[in-house]
């Protein structure tokens, strides 16, 4: 069987990550605690995808939850100060760039591409470690997020 080559997104992020990146961008701005339908509505994601995001990131503790009629989201007051390395990494896992193992690639005992992906990944994710969340919300950022949960007049 010829060998093929993996097809993997290479330092690109999936949606399931940006999404958690948005929602810890939205409710860092907010004062008052969000609701999964609010967040759904402002985000145009499904509900049911954003619920899934929501628990992992209330497991990993960055958001804090109250069930109940009067219950919502809001942001860990600790999560402010996480990287944004530090979240994809939770969310990405730890992976190679490229997978030279299944199918084996004839050349992977004696191939350097392996090495310089491992290296620009390892770079784009400290590029990430640089910028916290609560960067991510200063100005110009935190007004337009302001903006996207405002109640509609």
């Amino acid at each position: 069987m010829p060998y093929r080559f993996a097809t993997l997104p290479a330092m690109r992020l999936t949606r399931g990550t940006d999404i958690a990146l948005r929602v810890l961008m939205l409710t860092a701005v907010q004062d008052e605690q969000s609701t999964v339908d609010e967040l759904s509505a402002a985000l145009d994601v499904p509900r049911n995808h954003l619920a899934k995001i929501v628990q992992r990131l209330a497991h990993s503790g960055l958001l804090l939850t109250v069930r109940g009629r009067a219950g919502g989201l809001r942001i860990a007051p600790e999560a402010l100060e996480w990287s944004v390395g530090q979240l994809v990494r939770d969310f990405e896992g730890d992976h190679e760039v490229i997978d030279c193992e299944d199918p084996p690639c004839p050349l992977r005992g004696a191939c350097r591409l392996r090495g310089a992906l491992r290296r620009a990944h390892e770079a784009f994710l400290a590029e990430l470690d640089a910028v916290s969340l609560r960067s991510l919300v200063e100005k110009p950022t935190g007004p337009l997020l302001h903006q996207l949960t405002a109640p509609a007049p």
